[in-house]
């Protein structure tokens, strides 16, 4: 139960990044480029802070490090320029869409075994999603927008696989988030073009993206991912885009039809038929 309950929590902060993103670049409250750097170093400043006073230390140069602020950063910069002309449902659809491809498929590299119950609950969730989402959409998510996600969605995953044998989680998060910002810092300085534009409306909500929903959100899934394995957390995530899709038609105005509820059984019975049982 404690483990259910910490894994929604870990969802619905994921699903409130997707919002928040929305709202403040889809809102015009910021620029995509500006909604990520805030996110990025508010998320390092308070992370460095939890890990200093819990007397321990980032460790930047370690040898994975890299790999890891890389796999954020490219989830970052796609998730913030996607939400300029996606909805929250739909762009929560496409990202975990493709974190579950690509986490199966790197719990099929690594030899984890994967249960033909797990690969039938996440077919389930996956269709619940496409019944939510899909239909009278498809057509009107421009390409570049879903490029970006997709991408985002490779980075995430990507993340997620090098995080499922963090032992300091709080550390390893924010050693990733620090270098990515300092690497997306020196992105912004060096490429021409790039605009940096936030009113106060788009500042708190980069923050508060950045600090609560992304920092202490991905330090608790780090926590949690070496307790889950890799194909029943990308399993759990397909529950991301059906909340992000109820919080985008309660604070946005933006959501899915009547086939609302029909899908949300299919999801929550996918993933539950998923995450429970070890054999068929």
């Amino acid at each position: 139960m404690k483990l259910f309950l910490l894994a929604a929590l870990t969802m619905t902060a994921f699903a409130a990044n997707s919002v928040i993103n929305r709202a403040a670049v889809g809102g015009d409250h910021t620029s995509a480029a500006m909604f990520a750097l805030l996110r990025l170093w508010s998320g390092a400043a308070l992370l460095s802070a939890l890990v200093w006073f819990g007397g321990s230390r980032l460790a930047l140069g370690e040898r994975d490090r890299p790999g890891r602020a890389l796999a954020l950063l490219a989830y970052m910069a796609g998730f913030s320029l996607a939400y300029r002309s996606i909805d929250a449902g739909s762009g929560a659809l496409i990202l975990f869409g493709g974190v579950q491809i690509t986490m199966f498929c790197g719990a099929l590299w690594g030899g984890e075994p994967i249960p033909a119950r797990r690969w039938l609950g996440a077919g389930l969730a996956f269709l619940g999603l496409i019944v939510l989402l899909a239909p009278g959409r498809a057509g009107a998510i421009p390409l570049p927008a879903a490029g970006s996600m997709a991408g985002a969605a490779v980075g995430w995953g990507i993340y997620s696989l090098l995080g499922s044998g963090s032992r300091d989680p709080v550390a390893d998060t924010g050693a990733s988030f620090v270098l990515a910002a300092i690497g997306f810092s020196g992105l912004v300085a060096v490429w021409p073009g790039i605009v940096l534009t936030a009113d106060r409306t788009g500042i708190a909500l980069a923050l508060l993206s950045g600090a609560v929903t992304s920092g202490l959100g991905y330090a608790l899934w780090y926590r949690l991912l070496p307790r889950l394995g890799a194909s029943r957390a990308a399993v759990a995530q397909l529950t991301v885009p059906l909340i992000a899709a109820t919080g985008g038609l309660a604070l946005l105005h933006e959501g899915p039809g009547p086939v609302f509820l029909l899908a949300a059984a299919m999801v929550l019975g996918g993933v539950a038929l998923a995450l429970t049982g070890r054999r068929v």
